[in-house]
Order: C-alpha cells, then sequence, then structure tokens
C-alpha cells in the first residue's frame, strides 16, 4: 500500500474512486491513465452506438419512473424512450431508427412486466461509504425494497439493467465489483440490510441475482481497497513528474483482442496491435 506523505499521526488520505475507476485500473492501466491522469486528456474516438443505447433505454426507465403513478403506462415507456433517444454512433439514420424502434420494445416490454405502483427506494441514486483506505461512491440504477424470505421486515436491492448484446449468467452478478460496492454504500448510507444484487438483461428478459454474504461483500471490499492502493500509488508518482520513458513502467497496457472497443485505440500501439479496430456501430446486437 502506499504511503501518504504527512505529520506523523495524521489520518491518510483516502482515495476517491469510482467502482468504474477501479476495474479500468484492472483492465488496462495505459487507459486508466489517459482517461483519469492525462492533461489533457487525449481525444476519443467516436461515440459508439451501443453506448447510445444503453443510455436511451437507461434514461427512458428512469424517466418513467419518475412520472406520476397515473402516467406510468407501457406506453408512456416507449414515448419517453423515443423523446430522450441518443442518435450518436449509428451507420445511418435508418439504421438509429430500426434500434430506436426496437429499444422502445424493450422497454415497453420490461415496464409490462413491474408493478408501477412498487415505488423504488431511489433511481439513478447514487450513493457512497468509505473505509479507513477508499471513499468510494457510484449511481444506482434502481434500488428496491421486498420483503426478506422470512417475512419479518424488508431488504434493499440493487439492480442494475443491461442491454448489451452479450448473454449473462449468475456468475456476472456473484462477480461485479460494482454490485458488491453498491449494496455496502446503500447498506451504509440507508442503515438497513442489502445483500442482493440482480442484473436484468433486457433483450432476454432474464434476471441474474445473487445473494451475498457479509463475507462475500468483506472479501469484494478488501479486493477495492488492494486496487485502490495500486492506484493511489500510481497516481503519486505520476503527480511526481513521472518521466515520459517510465510511463509504461507504471501504467502498462494490457493488448487484447478487447482492444478494439477502447475509446483510446488510435494512442496506443499495442492496442493496435492485438486488436481489429471497430466500426462505432459494431457493438449493436443484430436485429
Amino acid at each position: 500500500m502506499v504511503e501518504q506523505l504527512g505529520f506523523e499521526g495524521m489520518p491518510r488520505r483516502l482515495y476517491s474512486c469510482t467502482p468504474t475507476r477501479l476495474t479500468t485500473w484492472l483492465d488496462c492501466p495505459r487507459r486508466y491513465r489517459m482517461s483519469y491522469l492525462d492533461r489533457p486528456v487525449p481525444p476519443k474516438g467516436p461515440p459508439w452506438a451501443h453506448n447510445s443505447l444503453g443510455a436511451s433505454v437507461h434514461n427512458a426507465l428512469a424517466a418513467w419512473w419518475r412520472l406520476p403513478l397515473a402516467r406510468r403506462t407501457v406506453a408512456a415507456a416507449g414515448a419517453v424512450l423515443e423523446q430522450g433517444w441518443i442518435n450518436e454512433g449509428y451507420a445511418s439514420d435508418a439504421q438509429s431508427a430500426r434500434y430506436r424502434d426496437w429499444a422502445r420494445q424493450l422497454v415497453e416490454a420490461y415496464v409490462a412486466g413491474l408493478d408501477p405502483a412498487d415505488e423504488p427506494v431511489g433511481v439513478e441514486r447514487t450513493v457512497a461509504t468509505r473505509t479507513d483506505v477508499i471513499a468510494v461512491s457510484g449511481r444506482i440504477d434502481r434500488l428496491d425494497s421486498r420483503p426478506l424470505p422470512d417475512g419479518e421486515g424488508t431488504e434493499l436491492v440493487v439492480i442494475d439493467y443491461k442491454t448489451g448484446r452479450h448473454v449473462l449468467s449468475v456468475d456476472d452478478a456473484r462477480s461485479s465489483l460494482a454490485l458488491a460496492l453498491y449494496a455496502i454504500a446503500a447498506a451504509r448510507s440507508l442503515r438497513r440490510d442489502c445483500r442482493r444484487v440482480e442484473l436484468h438483461h433486457l433483450p432476454s428478459g432474464q434476471v441474474l441475482a445473487w445473494e451475498h454474504t457479509e463475507e462475500s461483500l468483506r472479501r469484494h471490499l478488501r479486493r477495492a481497497e488492494d486496487i485502490a492502493g495500486d492506484c493511489a500509488e500510481a497516481d503519486e508518482r505520476m503527480r511526481a513528474a513521472l518521466p515520459p520513458d517510465a510511463c509504461d513502467e507504471v501504467f502498462p497496457p494490457r493488448p487484447s483482442p478487447a482492444c478494439g472497443w477502447c475509446d483510446y485505440l488510435r494512442h496506443c500501439a499495442e492496442g493496435q496491435a492485438a486488436a481489429v479496430s471497430r466500426r462505432p456501430w459494431d457493438g449493436l446486437a443484430e436485429l
């Protein structure tokens, strides 16, 4: 763990982060540096159509829950999707229109299975917590309150919407560092039990759920602290005027076929050698 400079007896400065910042470091320290430390930030590639679609769906579901109860209809979900459609990254207006229609079907089918009166505890709710090492925050797509299995009281449930083309599994919910940190932060912020996390995959209609234990949540938190320690040490070296020829030692690239989806591929020779360059709309599911 990095030693922080300061007076003896003074508390160590906490490492402020989001789950995304931590997982970016794990994926590729070079991309982490470009995303969070380089100034000016290197120019990104063009927007991704699949990100535009995902953001449009997330925004529509949040907007639907914010409507007055009497207006939370299936048709209203489709209408707010169309009103807030993000038309970026598509090959053409015609392609965008086809995926807009498909996304409308997704949100309408999803809300058809919801009880509009079952008010969430939070929608797009920011939660935060801290330990002796990190101050972590993040935004939860939806936070529900549900009866406990024994009927004695209620618990919070973290829900994350997914719109990607890849099929998910329960293991994705179990291993998600972000979902575990959200559960910990929600429990501490609201002083209520929160161990269940769910991925709601709209294209397949699947709900992938995992019930954490206190120990499994502690393991995720310890993992987050370990990653934060590596990040903090690298950040300090960057702030101490790291020589250009030492950048790759502290922030090495981790090239893989996934580099084709990196926003900074144009600035990374190793990534270009490892991956096929992707068009902005290549991440869309086939209709």
